[in-house]
């Protein structure tokens, strides 16, 4: 008895987009690894137990909202602070998302969650460069995972050896300062326009004129000087359109 060969798709990681996904984020995983490595680090030296830092490294999964945090759990600040802190820092992926769902939207909600945990700020620059017409196509979903599974293991791994051998790290090495060139260097690739220089400027601004307040408040400061500015320029001074 003969069976009929019915062809059935070829896993993502075949796709020749995956590969070109994963290239365009290996270029930038240095910055990441260290960002990751500097997290790990600095959860421990914070107060948090392996445990919890393991648990916040991969169920949080990001580095910017996990450094922001670390400071007010350390002080012991109202779980309030906490959260508002986390979720002003991660309103960008608001409207990241606006931006995903152009592309992924028809997907099944259990398939969207899984992109949008694994979402990340380069992949988005990265995504946005290889397809700027925001027009849905068949391999932009090889190509997301792909990017995203370079991104995700480049902080992942750094960040658990950070955590697993924080004690055996001298605070001599300046970690924070690595920490901090990391930060500047991933910011640096996001300012792609004046309005989003100027933002910037702001929030720089704000963040150092607050620095007094308790509680690490100057980053809700900084936070909300830059929403504002951004807004306003948005409305003043509208950016034009590049043709690529």
């Amino acid at each position: 008895m003969g069976f009929s060969s019915v062809d059935t798709p070829a896993p993502l990681w075949r796709h020749p987009e995956f590969k070109r996904g994963a290239v365009d984020m290996a270029a930038i995983t240095l910055g990441i690894s260290a960002w990751g490595l500097v997290t790990g680090v600095a959860m421990v030296k914070s107060g948090l137990g392996v445990g919890l830092a393991l648990l916040m490294s991969f169920v949080v999964f990001a580095g910017s909202s996990q450094l922001a945090a670390l400071p007010l759990i350390a002080s012991g600040a109202p779980l309030w602070v906490l959260w508002a802190t986390a979720f002003c820092v991660n309103l960008r992926f608001v409207i990241f998302s606006a931006q995903w769902r152009m592309f992924f939207g028809h997907l099944p909600l259990a398939q969207r969650l899984r992109i949008g945990y694994f979402a990340a700020d380069l992949n988005y620059v990265a995504f946005l460069k290889r397809w700027p017409d925001g027009k849905p196509a068949p391999e932009q979903l090889p190509y997301y995972w792909g990017g995203v599974c370079m991104n995700w293991t480049a902080w992942q791994v750094p960040s658990v050896l950070g955590i697993l051998l924080a004690d055996r790290v001298p605070t001599q090495w300046g970690l924070g300062f690595a920490g901090v060139l990391a930060l500047l260097g991933l910011a640096y690739s996001l300012l792609k326009d004046r309005n989003a220089w100027v933002s910037a400027g702001v929030a720089s601004c704000a963040a150092v004129a607050a620095y007094g307040l308790p509680l690490r408040l100057n980053i809700l400061v900084a936070i909300a000087a830059a929403v504002a500015m951004g807004l306003l320029m948005e409305r003043s001074f509208p950016q034009r359109k590049l043709v690529p």
